[in-house]
């Protein structure tokens, strides 16, 4: 198969679009009805490259540029931008975001030497972003995390934004002090509406927790649910669970974790 470049796609998009002679289903869709998509590929993604499934992943993320391709046909059926003012805007973010990379903001630049350290240029990463979400009149440090994140990541995002200006516990033991105190909260808790509450405070932490441990809360949960699925599988494979007292069921599970 030959190469095919974003104004190929562009046009194989207006196509599916037609009015007189595109595909219905697409012809319908809107940028609200699409959205719900656009998420879907994108957990899709995740998944293939957690799992390293190259094969898989090359599929996903056609589906997530399609995604791309589709909103970007809207837009610009309805005058405000198209796929190829997505690709530059890229482009121009990029070597803004970098001038690490491209000191004097060019591409002519490149291999030039910056002698940054990762921390600063972390450092100036987050003091450029702060710049456009000002320019756009985003002055609150939180006012730009997705809504639509899982709910563990957007709790990572915004606890590592408040930690940018000091608002973090300076030690892991802290956390973990934070985590027995919400827990005595959480069993103190006597109405539902009071256990959410405390429960969704412990989840809090928890995902802190992770945070400060170095490690993705959304990926850690994603692997307990696959380790689960893995023993839960493995205790149907020894017969109907269906009738089994509890001891039974334990010992199943006790088989499944040894041999998963």
């Amino acid at each position: 198969m030959s190469a095919v470049d974003l104004p190929a796609l562009a046009g194989l998009m207006a196509e599916l679009r037609d009015p007189a002679h595109g595909c219905p289903w697409d012809r319908r869709q809107t940028l609200a009805s699409l959205a719900k998509f656009a998420v879907e590929e994108a957990y899709e993604v995740q998944d293939a490259a957690s799992r390293g499934a190259w094969a898989e992943l090359r599929s996903e993320l056609g589906d997530l540029l399609f995604q791309v391709v589709f909103f970007s046909q809207i837009a610009h059926e309805s005058g405000h931008f198209q796929l190829t003012d997505v690709a530059s805007g890229l482009h121009e973010k990029l070597v803004r975001r970098h001038p690490h990379v491209w000191p004097d903001g060019t591409r002519a630049s490149f291999g030039q030497p910056t002698h940054l350290t990762e921390a600063q240029v972390n450092a100036a990463w987050e003091s450029r972003k702060a710049d456009e979400r000002a320019a756009r009149g985003e002055g609150g440090l939180l006012d730009d995390v997705p809504l639509a994140l899982a709910a563990a990541q957007r709790a990572q995002k915004i606890q590592a934004r408040a930690a940018r200006v000091g608002f973090d516990w300076p030690s892991l033991d802290g956390v973990r002090d934070k985590i027995s105190e919400e827990l005595a909260e959480l069993d103190a808790a006597t109405s539902p509406d009071e256990r959410a509450d405390e429960l969704g405070d412990l989840m809090f932490t928890l995902v802190n927790y992770a945070r400060k441990s170095g490690l993705d809360a959304e990926q850690v949960l994603a692997g307990a649910n696959r380790k689960f699925e893995a023993r839960f599988a493995h205790m149907e494979s020894q017969g109907p669970l269906e009738g089994l007292d509890t001891d039974a069921l334990e010992a199943r599970w006790s088989r499944a974790k040894s041999a998963t």
